[in-house]
């Protein structure tokens, strides 16, 4: 559970900023943004990481509670936000609604799940000073910690999820997003912190009924992401009126309808794949029980 916690101190400190750098300095269309403000947060990330590893080993001994596969993982998916946050995608962003998609999409579903599994909460409680950690685990025991929980159970993660979703892609709280920098900071805020809490509880869930009941969190996000997605899919109307073009020569509503598939098809696929390997060690669980109970 604390290593949940610190995912989310985490999140408060890597997903404002490079949500500013689409107010960026852009060298041009085709170069990657040396924008300060994105680069740097992901460098922090990248370094208190380091030295959480470097403490651990020092400590302990041992990469144990880390381990490679874990830190592959988290350096894939922290890689791959750097990729979708600083190359000409972000620039391409700016001006079509579909590429804006993808950065979301990408950050959500294939960003977040792998920084997920890779379990950087860990590492990054030991990167704090020791009388950080003990503080933090003073908090953890009070009553704003123990509400905190609540976020980190699969009813508490679903309901994150679909408000964030859905009210962030409603048109007036878009246009503000696109149209203030500070609102676009909280937009990318919600969207990665409630997709890392989301992959957390997903990848995190206990044996047995815990991952039962993630096979219905899964299966309703992957309904209510699709619905979204379709509705956006099938509309005759323009939601986003300050998009006006698309690429490759589409209007602006066929790039809206682009961007519905984007969310929808990739969406699909990946809620599937984890739905079916949580239905896969569900199934692993049940036989397990089975052979132990003929043994007794």
């Amino acid at each position: 559970m604390m290593s949940r916690n610190a995912l989310l101190v985490f999140t408060l400190v890597a997903a404002p900023f490079p949500a500013l750098a689409h107010s960026a300095n852009h060298t041009g269309a085709v170069f990657w943004s040396l924008e300060l403000l994105a680069v740097l947060p992901i460098m922090l990330a990248g370094t208190f990481y380091l030295v959480g590893l470097v403490r651990m080993r020092a400590w302990t001994g041992t990469l144990a509670a880390a381990g490679p596969i874990r830190v592959t993982l988290f350096a894939v998916g922290l890689s791959l936000a750097v990729v979708l946050l600083l190359s000409p995608l972000d620039r391409w962003a700016e001006r079509f609604l579909s590429a804006h998609m993808v950065q979301h999409f990408g950050l959500m579903l294939v960003a977040a799940p792998l920084i997920a599994l890779g379990r950087p909460g860990i590492v990054y409680l030991w990167a704090l000073p020791q009388s950080w950690r003990q503080d933090f685990a003073r908090f953890r025991s009070g009553k704003l910690g123990r509400a905190t929980r609540a976020l980190f159970t699969p009813v508490g993660a679903w309901l994150t999820y679909f408000l964030v979703l859905w009210l962030w892609h409603s048109p007036p709280l878009f246009a503000r997003a696109v149209q203030h920098e500070a609102v676009h900071a909280l937009q990318h805020l919600c969207f990665l912190g409630a997709a890392l809490l989301f992959w957390t509880v997903v990848t995190e869930s206990p044996r047995g009924e815990g991952r039962a009941a993630m096979l219905v969190v899964i299966f309703t996000t992957a309904v209510q992401s699709c619905a979204l997605a379709a509705l956006m899919t099938m509309s005759s109307i323009q939601w986003y009126p300050f998009y006006s073009e698309g690429p490759l020569g589409l209007s602006a509503l066929e790039d809206q309808q682009l961007s519905g598939l984007i969310m929808w098809v990739p969406c699909c696929a990946i809620m599937i794949g984890a739905g079916v390997a949580t239905m896969a060690t569900l199934l692993r669980d049940i036989e397990t029980r089975m052979q132990q109970a003929r043994r007794r």
